[in-house]
Order: structure tokens, then C-alpha cells, then sequence
């Protein structure tokens, strides 16, 4: 049974940094991606990984704040989350799919954690 196990979530200041995980258990993942949704909104990409690591891609509203990453000897996928602000609030959700390359549609992903909550405050 393929599970995925997110970590990390929490309550930070603006400006502040998290990093959150996801470990994949019941398979060995290939592509690794993080979306999240806040209260009323839908489901939206924040980041994808290739399987060997590169590339990488993000979503526009958090390049150049956030960074995923993954360490495949530990079947986990991280995203480092840096200056963050409050509008980055949601519950944060991993997927893993079974191609090597990962998509910005939540609909084409084979698996789901169970998210993790991410709450920043002004």
C-alpha cells in the first residue's frame, strides 16, 4: 500500500522559513510535487521535481522563496520555504506519480498525503 507522510507544517512569522516533508513508503516514487489550498480556493501547483533531481520547476508566486528538493536514498522530497508571507497559508499537500517527470495538474498525480497546515502570520 503506497503511503505518503508529510512533516513540518506549523506556525511561523512573516518573513520566516519552514521546511516540510513528505516520505513515500509502499513504492520507490519517481516524480515528487507539492501543491497547496487554502480556505475556498482550489488545490494549486507550488513545485515539482524530476526524479534525478534536475529539473525543478515552481510556480511563479513562490520562485526564488521556496526551493523542493529530494533524497531518493530516504524515498522523501522536502520544500524549503523561505520569506514567507501570508498569503503562502494553506494546507500543503505532497504527490508522487509513477512517471519521471512531474506536471502542474493536481488531476495527474498518482498519489496524496494527507497535507500539513501552514499558517503564517502578519
Amino acid at each position: 500500500q503506497v503511503q505518503l507522510v508529510e512533516s513540518g507544517g506549523g506556525l511561523v512569522q512573516a518573513g520566516g522559513s519552514l521546511r516540510i516533508s513528505c516520505t513515500a513508503s509502499g513504492l520507490a516514487v519517481r516524480s515528487v510535487g507539492w501543491f497547496r489550498q487554502a480556505p475556498g480556493k482550489e488545490r494549486e501547483f507550488v513545485a515539482h521535481i524530476h526524479w534525478s533531481g534536475s529539473p525543478a520547476y515552481h510556480a511563479n508566486s513562490v520562485k526564488g522563496r521556496f526551493a523542493i528538493s529530494r533524497d531518493n536514498a530516504e524515498n522523501t522530497g522536502y520544500l524549503q520555504m523561505n520569506s514567507l508571507k501570508p498569503e503562502d497559508t494553506a494546507v500543503y499537500y505532497c504527490a508522487a506519480r509513477n512517471s519521471l517527470w512531474g506536471t502542474t495538474v493536481p488531476g495527474n498525480w498518482d498519489y496524496w498525503g494527507q497535507g500539513t497546515q501552514v499558517t503564517v502570520s502578519s
